[in-house]
């Protein structure tokens, strides 16, 4: 059956941007659409927590939006008589580790990211399409027929699959009719991106921090010269965001005549709420990101989520079309929607924190405790281990034999699975779309600090099998690895791998 394209993306924000990343590196054939007419010029997402930091370095941007960004502003708050305390909005002592080389999130407005995220796709000889909506679509066994329109005229298209990327309001999921669930959360707000004078650039400034209705949040979007204003507002009614409204809005809350708004950037009123959909696949069309769950901004957790479900999608559709089996889909939504779930619960609690006075992000906002732990891809194992299957696979400086300084997180950079064998008595003969490494003295690379050894708990013999995604599929004693790395990876990879363990 002939396709016009293996996959087809409606969305070209972050979460589309991402899968798009993962297929071109890959060398799947998509095709990225987005209706808008222009990229997103607004900075609604502005925190990108060290877990999205990890798969950024994955695909190669990591340093990139380091530079654009920087580290958050300590927080200070206004008190009604005029006296204010600093703190910071992540515990003092978080430092980079061994095994977690990015330890706080990074400020960087959304349309920064996801410039350095479009710079990258064209790297891979890739670009969005522009002021291209789909109209529709009809999905058979086979694949997707979907209608896209561009400049007045109308296209038919055959993918193999689509994604749906496409935002909150998402008409892919409405299409599927795809219910979703959950509750408005009484709460209206506006967020805007200005040129404004009058406050220092060396604080996120919180006025009125006890009153749930009438705080107002002013923030510097670091490499930029504009603030974020973020303010609560009346459930109804029109609010003016024009230059000289909202400098009368923040004069009102806090006091202050000498801060004044220069200009407007971007701006935005919305009613938050919590939801989450019912499922994230029909048949070949599938859902991510916003459109699939959305939420309060407290926490800093909707790109990051956003970007990690396209993460996780993009290794499986693309061993699925090069001959996996479809099953492997399946895993998608099921490891997925109860992160989603769990990132609703934190944000709207985080939510509630912010309404009582209290402005915090604790190491469950940063996102690198979460797990598969209970997807039907991990490989049974032994549950008293330091780590366990569907864990993130740590980081662990090392020596490469040669004498070179390396990491685990370069070892696994690429589209990859890779097998890590500690101190083994034996070597695998080549897998492929499998790195094989061996750990030890007279091997590949030596942990000469021990802190692989710290970060696995593994002995000598075992084999740690890492997915492309970053989290551990399994752990092997020697005696088991033949057997069942074999039938694992029949159910992974295009072509069932014939190999003999052994020298090689």
């Amino acid at each position: 059956m002939s396709f016009d394209t293996d996959v087809l993306i409606s969305g070209a924000g972050a979460t589309g941007l991402t899968l798009a990343i993962d297929l071109a590196r890959r060398g799947v054939s998509f095709q990225l659409i987005e209706q808008n007419t222009k990229p997103f010029s607004g900075s609604r997402g502005k925190g990108i927590q060290p877990r999205t930091l990890e798969i950024f370095e994955d695909l190669g941007i990591v340093d990139r939006v380091a530079a654009a960004g920087e580290s958050y502003p300590p927080l200070c708050q206004y008190r009604p008589d005029g006296s204010h305390k600093v703190s910071l909005l992540t515990e003092a002592d978080v430092f980079p580790a061994t095994a977690e080389p990015y330890a706080a999130p990074l400020m960087l407005p959304q349309f920064a990211t996801e410039a350095v995220m479009r710079e990258r796709l064209s790297e891979l000889g890739h670009h969005p399409h522009f002021g291209t909506q789909l109209t529709g679509f009809e999905q058979d066994p086979h694949g997707v027929t979907a209608r896209i329109a561009q400049k007045g005229s109308e296209q038919v298209i055959r993918a193999r699959f689509l994604v749906g990327a496409d935002g909150g309001r998402s008409f892919v999921r409405h299409a599927l009719a795809i219910d979703f669930p959950g509750e408005a959360l009484g709460v209206r707000a506006i967020v805007a991106d200005v040129q404004l004078e009058g406050l220092d650039r060396s604080a996120w400034h919180r006025f009125q921090f006890d009153s749930a209705a009438t705080q107002i949040m002013i923030c510097p979007l670091a490499g930029t010269d504009l603030f974020q204003i973020q303010a609560p507002v009346a459930l109804d009614g029109e609010i003016d965001l024009s230059p000289v409204g909202l400098t009368a809005l923040i004069g009102d809350r806090t006091g202050k005549g000498d801060i004044r708004v220069r200009s407007v950037s971007w701006s935005s009123v919305y009613t938050m709420s919590a939801r989450l959909a019912d499922c994230y696949r029909i048949g070949c069309v599938f859902i991510a990101g916003d459109a699939a769950h959305v939420h309060p901004p407290t926490g800093g957790q909707g790109l990051n989520t956003s970007v990690q479900d396209a993460y996780n999608l993009g290794w499986k559709l693309a061993s699925v079309l090069a001959g996996a089996p479809e099953a492997l889909l399946d895993s998608y939504e099921a490891e997925r929607r109860p992160i989603a779930l769990n990132m609703l619960r934190l944000s709207t609690r985080l939510l509630g924190e912010v309404k009582q006075g209290i402005m915090r992000r604790d190491r469950e906002a940063r996102q690198l405790d979460l797990d598969y732990r209970g997807s039907s891809l991990n490989v049974p194992g032994p549950v008293d281990g330091k780590l366990q299957a569907g864990d993130r696979a740590p980081d662990a400086p090392c020596c490469g034999q040669a004498g070179q300084r390396t990491r685990l997180f370069t070892i696994f950079q690429g589209t990859h699975w890779t097998l890590l064998g500690y101190e083994p008595t034996y070597r695998p003969s080549a897998i492929a779309g499998v790195r094989i490494v061996t750990i030890g003295a007279g091997n590949e690379l030596v942990d000469e600090d021990g802190y692989i050894v710290a970060a696995y708990g593994v002995d000598p013999g075992q084999w740690v099998l890492v997915r492309p995604d970053g989290y551990i599929a399994g752990i092997f004693s020697s005696r088991e690895l033949e057997q069942q790395l074999s039938c694992y990876l029949a159910h992974m990879l295009p072509v069932h791998p014939t190999y003999t363990l052994g020298g090689s």
